[in-house]
């Protein structure tokens, strides 16, 4: 291994909270790397947080400014040899002598070398899976970042980002990763609210085309006659509880009379009956109306659960055709009440629910019309781990986000976060997270990600791999959709002009 540098001795240590090191002459160190350090019992595994350059021919602001109004300073004095770097480190753990990891009880004595950590040892050291998802490499050591899948998905994920930051790309990789999979590895079901169409490509990608089913959100319906009265009182929030016992009344009548029926058969029945107060029944058909006027319920339900969670395949539910924020999350609560019920009785495999723009479908303020899916989220959140029903938020906005869900999402991968609210949140719902650490997330670039939480034994920012799948036509530049456009248009004024 790589020797880094030396130890070295300054008023505020050595010592189990932080220490320093010389970087030897021509060896490159960078923030963020890890090192290795003997110490009494054990191999101290640190994280380099920042480096600093150094001269003592230029500590004297008044001596240098006599010096350079008359010659520059390196023409009278030897000042590139009297330069040097030095690392501060943060001590992470330690390996002790029987190969056991535990916490730093005592600081490396000045004067002791540095050098680079072995790559088998560190890996086990952050908690790294050889046979795990492959999601990217460390910054600046040559090992993968393989998570395991248990600990990353089994008690949620979240990927928090500002637009444009890679999320999708990201989640592109995890799902390359599923896909791949072999029977004897474990499979699971797979998912996805793809609010913008961003994941449709792998349904063209003549490698994952066979493993993929889209289902447009046109064709998603919810069958009214499936429904119970507290299923369709969560979609009609504002109605009373005299309201709500009159329409359970409705409900039990039709479901005697018929195995199937839609919104407007439940209307016509009501309408008939001459029983029930004229106020009540107004209410009742105006807010059945407004369900009707959705286009999503109908007397059965597509897609069945059984149809939507297939192991070792994903499911695509395309929301990028609907502008309602209410009707999309209808759908999300349906869909998700009746996968966790089939999931905790066992008829369909463990399975993976993932969130895009899950915002939207968990706000943390919103009043409960307006979060029609927040509380079914929440139950898989606080209780999905028990029968393996996973969920996987990504969002822009996490401080949006329902709180109740983010926090038990005990691993999360933070991609670039400018906002302070948003930072501010992120640390007050995950641990492990230094004011260090969150300055990071600030100037993280593209490609570029930080790990924590249950995932791994450490934060670790990870290089994200590139993908192997097709890319999403909605990822194009601005530019390269506007050539398109233009050439599109050009090429129908010639169609039009060789038909005429």
């Amino acid at each position: 291994m790589r020797e880094y540098g030396t130890v070295v001795s300054n008023p505020e240590g050595p010592c189990t909270r932080k220490f320093s090191f010389v970087i030897k002459k021509d060896t490159i160190v960078r923030k963020g790397q890890f090192v290795d350090v003997p110490v009494h019992g054990g191999k101290l595994i640190g994280r380099v947080n920042d480096i600093f350059k150094s001269n003592r021919y230029f500590t004297r602001p008044e001596s240098v400014e006599k010096y350079e109004s008359s010659r520059p300073m390196d023409e009278i004095f030897p000042v590139k040899n009297w330069e040097y770097l030095v690392a501060d480190v943060t001590p992470l753990g330690v390996q002790n002598d029987d190969g056991k990891f535990d916490e730093v009880t005592f600081p490396p004595s000045p004067g002791t070398k540095v050098i680079e950590p072995d790559h088998a040892m560190l890996a086990k050291f952050l908690g790294l899976d050889e046979n795990g998802l492959k999601i990217g490499k460390l910054p600046s050591h040559d090992v993968d970042v393989n998570l395991n899948m248990t600990k990353l998905l089994q008690k949620h994920l979240a990927i928090l980002a500002i637009s444009g930051a890679g999320k999708s790309y990201l989640v592109s990789v995890l799902l390359e990763e599923i896909l791949n999979r072999k029977k004897e590895d474990g499979q699971i079901a797979t998912v996805i609210i793809d609010t913008h169409g961003e994941y449709l490509s792998f349904a063209d990608d003549p490698d994952y085309s066979d493993k993929i089913t889209v289902f447009p959100g046109k064709d998603i319906r919810i069958g009214l006659s499936e429904l119970s009265t507290g299923q369709i009182s969560r979609f009609l929030p504002r109605l009373s509880g005299v309201q709500v016992r009159e329409l359970a009344r409705f409900l039990r009548q039709m479901k005697t009379d018929k195995k199937h029926f839609g919104v407007k058969d439940l209307i016509e029945k009501i309408q008939e009956d001459s029983k029930v107060k004229a106020a009540t029944k107004d209410v009742l058909v105006s807010v059945l109306y407004e369900l009707m006027e959705t286009g999503v319920f109908g007397a059965t339900s597509y897609p069945s659960t059984k149809e939507l969670t297939q192991q070792g395949k994903i499911s695509i539910i395309d929301m990028s055709s609907f502008v309602s924020s209410k009707v999309k999350q209808m759908i999300v609560a349906h869909l998700s009440q009746n996968m966790f019920n089939d999931r905790r009785d066992a008829k369909i495999p463990p399975f993976l629910l993932i969130l895009e723009e899950a915002h939207q479908f968990v706000p943390e303020t919103a009043k409960v019309e307006n979060a029609i899916s927040r509380g079914i989220i929440q139950t898989i959140a606080r209780e999905g781990r028990k029968f393996h029903a996973s969920i996987c938020l990504i969002s822009q906005r996490p401080i949006q986000l329902s709180t109740t869900v983010l926090s038990q999402c005990n691993t999360q991968i933070i991609l670039r976060v400018t906002n302070p609210y948003d930072l501010d949140h992120i640390g007050k719902s995950a641990e492990g997270i230094t004011r260090e650490v969150q300055n990071q997330i600030s100037g993280l670039r593209v490609g570029s990600g930080l790990i924590i939480g249950e995932g791994v034994n450490y934060p670790v920012f990870v290089k994200i791999r590139k993908r192997n799948s097709k890319e999403s036509r909605t990822g194009l530049p601005l530019e390269q959709a506007a050539i398109e456009f233009s050439e599109k248009i050009k090429q129908n004024k010639e169609d039009a002009k060789s038909f005429m």
